[in-house]
Order: C-alpha cells, then sequence, then structure tokens
C-alpha cells in the first residue's frame, strides 16, 4: 500500500488504524522507519518525526519526492512547536531561541476556515433574524448536512454533518446536488414552500456525529476536522464518520420516507 501510494496506505489497508491506540502507534512507527530511511540527517528527521496526534487524524500528507528534499544542502527545517518565532520582518525570520533566518520569501501556511467558514461570512439569516453565526456559536448544527432547522429553504451541499471533508468532495457534492434538486421536485409537485430540518431530526444526527467520533481517535488531534485550527471557533467533529455509501443510503431512505425529518409547509401554513 505505501509503493502504491495516495490514500490507499492509510484507507485500504487496514480498518482500525484511528479505532484503536496500538494499531495506531504500530502504523506511526512504520512511517517514522520511513522517514528516518528517506532523509539522511539525523536531525532533519527528529523534526519531522514529531508526531503530536495519531496517525490518520489529520489530513494524510500525499507527496512526490517531499521527504526526499530535505536531503538538499539548500533546505533546512525547524520546529515552531519546540521554538517559536519570535519576531517577523521582511527578510528575516527570528526564533524564540534568537536564530535568524536570512529569507527572499515568506509563504504563510496558516491554515483555512473549513466547513463552516463561508456559511457564515454569507450572513444568511433565519427566524427572527437569527444568523447561522449565532445559531453555531457552540458549534455547528445540521441535519445530514443538508438543512439546519430556523432556516427554513437553506439547502447546504456538503454542510456540517456530511461525510464530505473525509471523502471524495466531488461524488458527495453530486450526491448532495441530486438530493436537494429531487426535494425541490417533491415541493414544486405537491405545491410546498418551505422545507426545514426539524429541530429534533437535527438534535439526532449531532447526537450521533458526536457518538461515532468520539468512539474514534479523531476527537484528540488539534485538528480542522474538529475546527481546532480557528481561534474561538467552538473544539467538535464536523463531519459524519462512517462513509459516503453509509451516508447516501440514509439520504435515500429520508427521501423514501416523505422526507423525513423535514418541516415540509404549504402557502397557506406558510403565510399563518
Amino acid at each position: 500500500m505505501w509503493n502504491i501510494g495516495s490514500f490507499r496506505f492509510m484507507f485500504t489497508s487496514y480498518n482500525d488504524i484511528v479505532l484503536d491506540r496500538d494499531a495506531n502507534a504500530k502504523v506511526a512507527g512504520y512511517i517514522e522507519a520511513k522517514i528516518r530511511d528517506t532523509v539522511s540527517d539525523p536531525a532533519k528527521a527528529d523534526v519531522l518525526c514529531e508526531f503530536n496526534h495519531p496517525v490518520g487524524t489529520k489530513r494524510p500528507p500525499i507527496d512526490t519526492n517531499y521527504y526526499e528534499t530535505f536531503n538538499r544542502d539548500n533546505v533546512s527545517i525547524v520546529s515552531i512547536r519546540t521554538n517559536p518565532i519570535r519576531e517577523a520582518t521582511a527578510t528575516c525570520l527570528t526564533l524564540l531561541n534568537g536564530d535568524r533566518h536570512e529569507l527572499d520569501t515568506i509563504v504563510f501556511a496558516t491554515g483555512f476556515d473549513t466547513v463552516t467558514g463561508t456559511l457564515n461570512k454569507l450572513n444568511l439569516r433565519g427566524r427572527g433574524g437569527l444568523s447561522l453565526a449565532e445559531k453555531w456559536t457552540d458549534g455547528p448544527r445540521a441535519y445530514l448536512g443538508l438543512g439546519t432547522s430556523g432556516f427554513p429553504n437553506l439547502f447546504m451541499i456538503t454542510g456540517p454533518g456530511s461525510p464530505g471533508i473525509l471523502t471524495n468532495f466531488p461524488g458527495c457534492i453530486e450526491q448532495n446536488v441530486d438530493w436537494i434538486a429531487d426535494a425541490m421536485v417533491h415541493m414544486r409537485d405537491i405545491g410546498a414552500a418551505e422545507f426545514e430540518a426539524t429541530p429534533e431530526a437535527e438534535d439526532q444526527w449531532v447526537k450521533e456525529i458526536a457518538e461515532v467520533a468520539d468512539a474514534t481517535l479523531m476527537t484528540e488531534a488539534d485538528s480542522w476536522y474538529m475546527n481546532a485550527n480557528v481561534p474561538g471557533k467552538p473544539r467538535v467533529f464536523t463531519a459524519y464518520f462512517s462513509g459516503m455509501h453509509t451516508y447516501a443510503d440514509i439520504c435515500a431512505e429520508v427521501a423514501r420516507d416523505g422526507y423525513k425529518g423535514f418541516a415540509i409547509r404549504s402557502p397557506q401554513l406558510v403565510e399563518a
């Protein structure tokens, strides 16, 4: 699996890597051995092997000759986890211990606001003027990642509670779009004006996501899966963990049951 590359090593080898601590430790040891076999400078390898989270609980890096790059004479590496940046100027980074690194260009890799960031920035408001950001102060709440209570006719694609960030995004997007299109056709056919996730269905979905995540090692990492990369965001797991196929089956069943978990209202009820 390692030689084949891509995500196969993590996701098509053993099924307990992010479930069992001993299994995870064995995989971490294997990866460390591969790094040390590749990187000739032990000091550089030490930094690269400073694992601070279980394997697979952050996005696994998929590379072409990434580790080999550290064998070049003009490439160095420092750990700002143990030796943080004290000062940045236009031409230099100075670390806490006083080491200076003169530079022509600085590229900042500071992370991104996943799952809810873009939705919150839209400043969408539901009943009573409540914004999504206000509703999600303690963490995102949605049913199937498709709708959230209090926001009728707001259809989300790969929203919080979908498997999108843990699977192939285009595949999840296509499934979501097809499901939403079918739901809108259903609304048109029955003359409905509103389609909204119920609080009860939303609560149950959020509870299920938390229970499944808590049974894994995913919650132990300060990852963007956990919202931990953005200061101030609530630290909660934001994805459906049990896989795209299971998720798609649940969505199909919900539709077959007349969109169970969603309130569908006629124009008369909306006006009332």
